[in-house]
């Protein structure tokens, strides 16, 4: 019997034996209970008792400590009559918000016109003005909405019963069919999928709002079709040629970005009103402490007790806010408010906050604020050296506010710290536990908020949008297989996982070793071990390459790890990089990807002492380290030396990498997520790093087997060194040619040296693990590749040598990516040019058009005429979806069944109505035939 069922069986026989009276009086399984009656640690016992909770089979009674029972006694518990509670005084009536405005910071300072312009918006006949609203991430363009909607619902502008709906057009920036389709809506067959006509969120809106977040990531042909909207109030869903439908929608807009370069000026010509909200460090210096207060007052709100907070506290947190605004106050200050009612759980006191309780993060706020003296000092008249607020002082708020937590994070922290002190726990390790536990909440939860868009731009720098699509299709399948959502950073971290797995298929390393300890933790995560089974599928099928099992356990690990928020053990990274600010830009980039817990940088000034440099280093190391070790990535290789010495000093294993980039942090903590991995399996993964894959899918071998070498042209290049014995002179060959490769910036050709002996046999293996670009040495081998005399390359600099290498490389380089240059090219024009056809979906359907008819005709196609060939197809299939003909002279009618080019074209058009169900008729092959005739004109001529 499995363990989770003996835990059921266990809770079910006692939950039998007990009355709701029981349970109101404390009674009821525990943890600690189970273990001992089951004869099973506490850890394996709590796992088992969450699944449980999760799939719905118990039920969990809050207290101290929590208690375990099913969920028909749980159900009885709440029916049966509750105790009178005591009496205690009633809080004090809230006054009715009748303007929400009115209770807003800033409504009559640095939001004045701003509040102004909203309300002559909704306020205009007779159905109010469209609006954009402008303003940097969290400047609270979705706070100031929101209140636009309460402040129309409170003056009966909306009735309250409609709604707002919102929507973020980043979410399907790089899907304009799918975002237009969610707009919009489509009708029955309108694409794969479409099986019944649907309404989108326009109709949805319909009496309320609309409003559109991120408004610039809209394609132009999205643009275009809001504009004919706010125009005439009418549209089409897709799939229909009429605008037949209407809606009275009233529209509200926002961006980040300038719109006068983001997005169409015909469409910024329809919005006549545009609001500019500021950041936070533009408005005055007693706003910033207003919004400081309010924001801390509903914190103490839901703690149920005041906070006292230093006045130094007070100018950190808001010289913290660098580039998330309000935003980035209201995550901070909840992070220190959790960090301070766990500090304070056991008193009923006030909750008291010092510079000292703060975080290394937000202590170097204080300095940042001291950095512009006007600002300091105007704060610094404002503020008593402590503050106090109460549950009280909060200004306007809203019913719903999208930015807010969907949980009481005290309630769990609460709960935690029971089940924790349960188990044994001292108070200093609880502490430490739930810290890192909050930092996961709160980060997990603001970067679905905070610089999100940003972050998505970021991750398509290093990853390609298909395999970033791919993940994200991934993701919504392993989600339904499994019943539950995974962390924000799943696409982050999948997306990572996928391209670096492609990175190794390229190199020819596809097979990575298991141990018999990964084999043992998957085993525990059943559910996880399927779902990975189903990304290997998906994943076979995406790339037509079989996929080993070695990464279906890792691809088990790394869900587990996405689930389950592990944390504790970690390997920590520390970026170290010469410069003002280097390292902290790396860090700051794959904050914002992934907001790890175990990355921390140290910016190292050219003038910095290296004692100090060290001393600083070692610092960061002990924060980083949670005694798994620590990976230092550096800048110069003398840093490396510094690995040794920690050890000796502080007893932290550090392994040190030099020539550190954003691509390898971003590695190094992919990896690190991971729980329970290897500090040595890490570091030597990460050296043999080489960044993430940057190629279409079609570069992609077509493997069989494990075993079928790859193609040539993927293999990693070589040149070959032979002299006698393959060892002294072939090693100092080896280092002339190294350092020559370095001076002409090649750095990823690896120089292998061979003996005579035996040359052609070992040659022939090298082969098949390297594509050989040259060779050198005193014989020249039967390969064909450039070769210099070992004589003129010790003698001379071998300048013409390396001129035929480079000349070699780049001529495969070009030969190879020429046909992938030709499909990115028509997938980019038919991306610019094509409303509802999906280019990354259909651009391989139609290049296998192209090539058919290639064969069939027995021509071969220069890459102008099929890039013309494929883009005139796309628009062909473009007029089936919208139900447009095209008209063929009645004099050219019959001919077009003579063309010596009408049966291919037949046949391939009948390939294409196979795989997607439209139908291009004798009209659409006239016009192709069109082309093949013009292109045979042109050569005649």
């Amino acid at each position: 019997m499995k363990r989770i069922e003996r835990v059921y069986q266990r809770v079910a026989k006692i939950s039998q034996q007990l009355t709701p009276t029981d349970i109101v009086n404390g009674a009821g399984a525990t943890t600690k209970q189970l273990a001992l009656d089951l004869a099973i640690v506490r850890p394996n016992v709590s796992k088992a008792l969450n699944d449980l909770v999760r799939q719905g089979q118990l039920a969990k009674i809050p207290g101290r400590p929590v208690r375990y029972v099913t969920p028909a006694l749980a159900q009885r518990v709440t029916t049966e009559p509750a105790k009178p509670a005591p009496v205690r005084a009633k809080p004090a009536p809230v006054r009715q918000q009748t303007d929400f405005f009115d209770h807003m910071i800033g409504a009559n300072g640095s939001l004045k016109n701003q509040v102004e312009q909203a309300k002559a918006a909704m306020l205009y006949p007779p159905k109010g003005l469209n609006t954009l609203i402008v303003g940097p991430t969290g400047s609270g363009k979705t706070f100031f909405v929101n209140g636009m909607y309460q402040f129309s619902t409170v003056h009966h502008i909306i009735d309250s019963k409609k709604p707002l709906i919102t929507f973020n057009c980043a979410d399907y920036a790089h899907n304009p069919e799918l975002l237009m389709s969610h707009l919009f809506g489509y009708t029955k067959g309108a694409f794969t999928g479409a099986n019944e006509n649907k309404d989108g969120l326009i109709q949805e809106a319909e009496g309320g709002m609309l409003f559109l977040d991120e408004v610039h990531r809209l394609p132009p042909e999205g643009q275009e079709m809001i504009f004919y909207f706010m125009d005439h109030g009418t549209y089409s869903r897709l799939g229909e040629t009429a605008k037949k439908h209407h809606a009275d929608v009233r529209l509200v807009c926002a961006t980040t970005e300038n719109p006068e370069s983001s997005l169409l000026a015909t469409f910024v010509r329809r919005i006549p009103i545009m609001i500019q909200l500021p950041a936070f460090d533009q408005r005055p210096a007693e706003e910033r402490l207003q919004l400081l207060q309010s924001l801390f007052s509903l914190e103490a709100n839901r703690i149920h007790k005041r906070i006292q907070l230093t006045e130094d506290v007070v100018k950190a947190l808001l010289g913290s806010v660098t580039y998330g605004n309000v935003g980035q106050l209201k995550s901070n200050i909840q992070l220190v408010c959790a960090q301070g009612f766990l500090k304070h759980m056991q008193s009923d006191k006030c909750i008291t906050i010092t510079a000292d309780d703060l975080p290394a993060s937000i202590q170097s706020g204080i300095a940042t604020l001291a950095a512009n003296r006007d600002d300091l000092g105007q704060i610094t008249k404002l503020l008593e050296p402590m503050m106090v607020i109460g549950p009280d002082q909060a200004t306007a708020t809203l019913q719903k506010d999208a930015y807010e937590l969907p949980y009481n994070l005290y309630e769990i922290i609460g709960d935690k710290a029971a089940l924790l002190k349960s188990e044994g726990l001292d108070q200093e390790h609880i502490n430490n536990f739930i810290t890192t536990d909050i930092n996961l909440h709160l980060k997990s939860f603001y970067r679905k908020s905070i610089s999100n868009e940003q972050a998505d731009n970021k991750l398509a720098e290093i990853v390609d949008h298909d395999i970033i699509d791919l993940t994200q299709e991934i993701q919504g399948k392993v989600q339904k297989l499994l019943g539950y959502t995974f962390k924000r950073n799943f696409v982050y971290a999948v997306s990572l996982h996928i391209s670096s797995f492609v990175k190794r298929i390229q190199s020819g390393k596809m097979v990575r070793n298991i141990s018999a300890n990964l084999k043992e933790m998957v085993a525990d995560y059943p559910q996880e071990l399927e779902a990975a089974y189903l990304i290997k599928q998906e994943l076979e099928t995406h790339y037509n390459v079989p996929i080993p099992k070695s990464e279906v356990y890792y691809l088990t690990i790394l869900l587990v790890s996405l689930k389950s928020e592990q944390v504790a053990g970690k390997i920590g990274v520390v970026v170290a990089a010469h410069g003002s600010s280097t390292a902290s830009s790396m860090v700051q980039v794959v904050n914002k990807l992934l907001s790890p817990d175990n990355l921390f940088a140290y910016d190292m000034p050219i003038e910095m002492n290296p004692q100090v440099a060290y001393q600083g280093i070692i610092k960061k190391i002990h924060q980083a380290d949670k005694g798994n070790g620590v990976i230092l990535l550096v800048d110069m290789g003398s840093l490396s030396t510094f690995s040794q010495r920690v050890y000796q000093e502080t007893g932290i294993q550090v392994k040190t990498i030099d020539m550190v980039t954003t691509a390898i942090v971003l590695e190094a903590v992919r990896k690190t997520e991971l729980i329970d991995n290897d500090i040595n399996t890490i570091y030597h993964e990460l050296k043999e790093f080489h960044g993430y894959s940057r190629v279409n899918v079609d570069t992609l071998p077509s493997v069989k087997t494990e075993n079928t070498p790859v193609v040539q042209q993927l293999l990693p290049r070589a040149i070959i060194a032979i002299c006698s014995t393959g060892k002294g002179t072939a090693l100092r060959i080896q280092k002339t040619i190294q350092q020559q490769l370095s001076q002409r910036l090649i750095d990823d050709i690896t120089v292998i040296p061979i003996s005579v002996v035996n040359m052609q046999q070992t040659l022939t293996h090298l082969a098949e693990e390297y594509r050989i670009v040259a060779t050198t040495g005193i014989v020249r081998p039967k390969i064909k590749a450039p070769f210099i005399s070992l004589e003129q390359l010790l003698q001379g600099d071998g300048r013409d040598f390396f001129e035929q290498i480079d000349s070699a490389v780049n001529q495969a380089d070009l030969q190879a990516a020429k046909p992938n240059l030709t499909k990115e090219l028509c997938e980019s024009y038919m991306k610019d040019y094509f409303v509802y056809l999906n280019p990354h979906k259909i651009i391989d359907v139609l290049w296998q058009y192209s090539e058919t008819l290639s064969d069939t005709l027995e021509q071969k196609f220069s890459e102008t005429f099929r890039i013309g060939l494929i883009l005139h197809v796309a628009g062909a299939l473009e007029r089936q979806l919208l139900h447009k003909k095209v008209a063929v002279d009645a004099k050219a009618q019959p001919t077009i069944k003579q063309s010596p080019y009408y049966d291919a074209i037949k046949t391939c058009n009948d390939m294409l109505a196979e795989q997607l169900q439209l139908q291009l008729d004798d009209n659409e092959i006239y016009y192709i035939e069109q082309l093949f005739d013009t292109q045979a004109q042109k050569q005649i001529s």
